[in-house]
């Protein structure tokens, strides 16, 4: 399936349903699709999207369409990360409040008396959320967000 033809049925679906839920993934499907056509790639790697593009079966018709596609833009969203190196704007950010809070209620917990773990999660999910952003800026200054 090529990046137009995807393009192409995610326009269609979007416009065919009036569940928010679904329209967001279509979205987001659509966002990552438009920005991967003004790109400049190779043709092998032209060839290697729309190889994984076919994989995902994007043309089936699940029982639970917003369940389904919703995997299928997780797992083209690893490929693009994995292959390519190209993230989501706010990709880091996210990871980055998400391992911070993980530590920062654990070094909480380990600091009871004098910092609490309510204290450890707040400045665990700061610290987080500046290193996040820093790496986000730092992929969209090398041009790996889309």
């Amino acid at each position: 399936m090529t990046i137009n033809t995807a393009h192409t049925l995610f326009e269609k679906l979007a416009s065919e349903t009036s569940k928010k839920s679904e329209i967001k993934v279509y979205t987001k499907f659509l966002h990552i699709l438009s920005k991967l056509r003004t790109r400049d790639f190779s043709e092998g790697e032209i060839k290697a999207i729309e190889k994984e593009l076919d994989s995902l079966a994007l043309e089936a018709n699940p029982k639970n369409r917003k369940r389904y596609y919703n995997k299928a833009l997780s797992t083209f969203e690893t490929y693009l990360k994995d292959t390519f190196s190209l993230t989501t704007s706010g990709y880091y950010t996210g990871l980055g409040m998400a391992l911070g809070m993980c530590f920062g209620v654990a070094a909480g917990s380990l600091i009871e008396r004098t910092m609490g773990v309510s204290s450890g999660l707040t400045l665990g999910m700061l610290i987080g959320l500046c290193v996040g952003h820093y790496m986000d800026s730092q992929a969209k200054i090398a041009g790996n967000t889309l």
